[in-house]
Formats: C-alpha cells, sequence, structure tokens
C-alpha cells in the first residue's frame, strides 16, 4: 500500500527515513538482541540513547549551557498547571498573551493557582490575528509571561516576542518546534508536545533556564516539579522511552538535512504554495491575517458547510487525509510539519484546484 499525505496537527507524518530505520531496528536495537521498547531504562544502551537525543537537541537549538533539556511523559497540555506550580512563587501573578485556544486553556488552569492578567486577547476577532499588545499593561512584578508561539487550532503565529525585561517569557512551542531556528536565551522555559513535529505522542520537551528552578510550590506533585525531573536527568521514574528514541532518530535526520536553517527554508516554500494558492483562489479561503500566517497550520474554509464536507471526504478518497479542521472551528486545517514533503502541499493545492473547477464549472 502507498502511504498516505498525512495533514493532521498530531500525531502527524514522521520522517519515513526514520521510520525505516526504527522498523530496521525494532526487534533487535544495535546487536542487543532486544528491542529500544523492552529496554531498561537504567541500562547503558538506554542511557546512551537519551544523552545523545539531548546532546543533539543542543546541537539543532544552539541551547546554552544554562538551560536544562527535560524528556517527560504526557501532553503539553500537563504543563498548563506545572509551569504556575514551579514559577508562580514570588507575587503569585502571571500575565499571559491569549491569541487562540491553547493559551487560553493555559491561562484558565493558570488562575487556579494564582493571580493571572489577560494582557491581551484576539478572542474578538475569532484568534484569526495575534493580538496587539500595550506593553503598560504588562506587570515588572510577574513571576512570569505566558505565549503560546503558534497556535495549533487557529493558524497563527506570534513573531515579535514581547520585551518583558526581568519577566521570564515562557512559550509554549508545541507546533513550531524545531520548524526553524530561535534563540533560546531570549526566553525562561519553551515546551512543547513531540506529536507535532518530533516524535509519537506520549513525549514533552521542556528546555529551562536553570535559575528558575528550585522554587515550586510546597503542593506541586513531584512529577510536576522541573528540579526533581532535572536531577535525576528525566529519569526520576521510567520515561517515554520509544518516544525518546524515535525523536532522538528525528534529531539526527535534521542534522543531516541541514539543521533548522534549512528547515525554515523548506517551511516557507511548502507555506508558500500553499497560502499563494488560497490567496488567489474564489472558493477557498484562509482564516487567519497574513502578518500572522503560521508555517506550520494552514486553516482554511469555503463558504458552505457542504462543500467543506464534501471537500475533505474527496481529500481522503485522494490519499490527503486528516484534512479536517479542529472540532472547535469545523472547516479544514493543513498541517504541514518538517517531515511533509513538498510534494504532499503540492498534491493538495492540485486537488483543490480540481475541486475549484470542477464545482465553478457547475
Amino acid at each position: 500500500m502507498a502511504r498516505v499525505f498525512n495533514f493532521s496537527a498530531g500525531p502527524s507524518m514522521l520522517p519515513e527515513s526514520v521510520l525505516n530505520k526504527a522498523a530496521d531496528e525494532l526487534l533487535d536495537y544495535e546487536g542487543t538482541g532486544e528491542s529500544v521498547m523492552e529496554m531498561s531504562h537504567r541500562s547503558k544502551e538506554y542511557q546512551a540513547i537519551i544523552d545523545q537525543a539531548e546532546a543533539d537537541l543542543r546541537t539543532l537549538m544552539n541551547i546554552p549551557d544554562n538551560y536544562k533539556v527535560l524528556f517527560l511523559q504526557g501532553g503539553a497540555s500537563t504543563q498548563f498547571a506545572a509551569i504556575p506550580l514551579n514559577f508562580m512563587n514570588g507575587s503569585g501573578k502571571a500575565d499571559y498573551i491569549v491569541s487562540g485556544v491553547w493559551s487560553k486553556k493555559a491561562a484558565a488552569e493558570a488562575s487556579r493557582y494564582g493571580d493571572v492578567k489577560i494582557v491581551a486577547s484576539s478572542a474578538d476577532q475569532n484568534f484569526s490575528c495575534v493580538p496587539d499588545v500595550d506593553p503598560s499593561e504588562f506587570r515588572s512584578d510577574a513571576d512570569y509571561f505566558y505565549i503560546c508561539m503558534n497556535e495549533t487550532v487557529h493558524g497563527n503565529i506570534i513573531r515579535d516576542l514581547p520585551e518583558t525585561g526581568d519577566v521570564p517569557l515562557i512559550a509554549d512551542i508545541s507546533s513550531c518546534f524545531l520548524s526553524e531556528p530561535l534563540d533560546v536565551s531570549k526566553f525562561g522555559m519553551l515546551y512543547g508536545g513531540a506529536q507535532k513535529n518530533i516524535a509519537p505522542a506520549g513525549l514533552t520537551i521542556c528546555i529551562i533556564r536553570e535559575d528558575l528552578l528550585g522554587n515550586a510550590r510546597d503542593i506541586t506533585p513531584t512529577m510536576l516539579n522541573y528540579e526533581t525531573m532535572a536531577g535525576s536527568g528525566s529519569m526520576y521514574n521510567t520515561p517515554p522511552c520509544w518516544c525518546i528514541y524515535m525523536a532522538g532518530l528525528v534529531f539526527q535526520w535534521l542534522l543531516k538535512m541541514g539543521g533548522l536553517e534549512e528547515m525554515k527554508r523548506r517551511n516557507e516554500a511548502k507555506a508558500a504554495i500553499l497560502y499563494n494558492y488560497l490567496d488567489e483562489s474564489k472558493m477557498f479561503k484562509g482564516t487567519v491575517v497574513k502578518k500572522d500566517r503560521s508555517l506550520m497550520n494552514v486553516p482554511f474554509v469555503t463558504d458552505s458547510d457542504e462543500l467543506n464536507a464534501e471537500f475533505i471526504k474527496g481529500c481522503t478518497e485522494n490519499g490527503l487525509i486528516n484534512i479536517k479542521g479542529h472540532r472547535s472551528v469545523g472547516g479544514m486545517r493543513a498541517s504541514i510539519y518538517n517531515a511533509m514533503p513538498i510534494e504532499g502541499v503540492e498534491a493538495l493545492v492540485a486537488y483543490m484546484k480540481e475541486f475549484e473547477e470542477a464545482h465553478t464549472a457547475e
């Protein structure tokens, strides 16, 4: 059976060469006679896997030495609670920009633990853009400032980082993780679920500046305490071993491909193909203002739910799967992460043109 083009927002496509390598090593990892899925996380063989994964990630992102890299269980949503529990420990205040579903949920969860201020929101514009920010609204005594750089559902991205002074900037980068270079030193913490651009579901990666560790609230569960996880090398308990192994293979693939500058070039080229067609189409329309468009998640619609449904069905029949938009917004969404080849985007646009021409002729 031929492989399809999977436009899912997560779990999403993985590089075919990575899947082939994992398949080759599935029953016998490097002569050990066992699978990584069976391997003790306390073995020297597995320690080498996680150490290499961290080293390669540090190389890819140029992570400074004063940052810890954590490979944690669960999805990024767990961090919605872990972040205030670990960091909202001074003034008990935190500022949030709400630019979509995920930052809205993060702010709501954090408000259970302290004083959360929404300093900017584009909810009144249906998150079709990143909100304008007024720095005078920022609180200098906030314990941290939170953003979701790339909103997966609505497909917008924050390009201009807020100037937060001495207040640590924390960012959810789940959907733009490793899609282009990022200056880690501008952040107190970066984190993201791996199932979009890195690995199978079940792994969250956190990158945290060391001086922010060690001040978790007394009520913080041990499993959510970043200092505990950092002190144990992500080995406080059994980590998501297979996911970390797969992430490591993806890191090696990215390095082989030329790193994050090359990924940015490829991703810009792929996104341009799709956005250019959306801008010229009379049937399909993008839902995000041009200046805030994500390179990774491209939502679009037609004028009717019936046409949307017919188009989604046709896509599936043509090997273009998981094009349906998030259940909260409807329409369509093409997630074109690193592993999506340019041929996949070209195939999608070709079918969009065919669909539009067929219905224009009716």
